[in-house]
């Protein structure tokens, strides 16, 4: 009996990921199948709604607002800092990501946006963030998440 996707449930897919002008921005094709916990916030919550009650063997096309997907674009994890925040680092360039702990331990990815001089902007909103995702999915597998999947919120 084919199981639809429901919480706890590891589900299996492959799947590929469009921007608006159909540019392939991620895809699983060509490797393994991409293994979620349904219900365990491992995908993004618009993917996951829309993935709710199907079953192996579906195909289906997904369109996610960014609401749904990796948010706004967030204006204050945009800002301009000093070059002399970079120590240690000789030569940065628009492009360049980094890692930055913030006080509460919090480790924040963000990628340089623009040099000029001694200012640095930096931006550590998602990349995806402010953009509609268009997926291609094929639900491979679903089955029943192992009590140590469901007690890890992701599959093994």
């Amino acid at each position: 009996m084919t199981q639809p996707i429901g919480n706890d449930l590891v589900v299996t897919m492959h799947y590929t990921l469009k921007d608006d002008d159909g540019n392939v921005l991620d895809s699983s094709e060509g490797s393994d199948p991409l293994a979620y916990l349904h219900g365990g916030e491992n995908i993004i919550p618009g993917l996951e709604k829309a993935l709710a009650g199907k079953v192996a063997g579906d195909s289906l096309q997904v369109k996610v607002e960014p609401a749904e997907g990796y948010g706004e674009v967030e204006e204050s994890l945009i800002q301009t800092i000093k070059r002399e925040a970079f120590d240690g680092i000789d030569s940065i360039e628009a492009g360049m990501e980094f890692e930055a702990e913030s006080s509460d331990n919090e480790v924040q990815n963000f990628v340089v946006t623009e040099v000029q001089g001694d200012d640095i902007t930096i931006d550590a909103n998602h990349p995806l963030a402010g953009m509609r995702l268009n997926f291609d999915i094929k639900v491979v597998e679903v089955r029943k998440a192992t009590a140590e999947e469901t007690s890890h919120g992701h599959p093994h």
